[in-house]
């Protein structure tokens, strides 16, 4: 697919799609009329990408999740910088989990109260009604 079906797609721009391929962590391959040419996974790996950034990683941090992620235990390279990164991020992921798990549990407790609420207005419309066309 071309790099504007792409982006539609995705959300992401097409400035932003050519930077991650300039940045080599979105393969494309390039046409004789030098036109980028993504495969069906680019889709899933801009996902990808824009989650990891939206948890504050650079690109520069993703390439590196991204080629260990691509190669087996014998050629990634430890970097107890990049360790101690990810253990970081993975604590913050899991604070974040916790809040939103906070969040929904109070909407869902708005939402029953809401609802109880319309529940309790109906059935009184329903009585008063009923009062209303009962023979006196």
């Amino acid at each position: 697919m071309k790099i504007g079906e792409l982006s539609r797609l995705t959300g992401a721009s097409t400035r932003s799609i050519r930077h991650y391929e300039k940045k080599k962590i979105l393969p494309a391959v390039r046409l004789g009329n030098d036109y980028r040419e993504f495969d069906e996974s680019a889709v899933e790996r801009i996902r990808i990408i824009q989650l990891y950034l939206g948890l504050g990683l650079t690109v520069e941090q993703i390439e590196n999740i991204l080629r260990g992620e691509n190669s087996g235990p014998e050629e990634y390279e430890f970097c107890e910088e990049m360790l101690e990164l990810y253990r970081h991020k993975a604590d913050r992921i899991q604070e974040q989990i916790r809040d939103l798990q906070t969040v929904k549990a109070r909407l869902d407790r708005q939402i029953k109260a809401m609802l109880d609420k319309k529940r309790a207005r109906e059935r009184a419309a329903l009585s008063e009604g009923a009062e209303q066309t009962a023979p006196v």
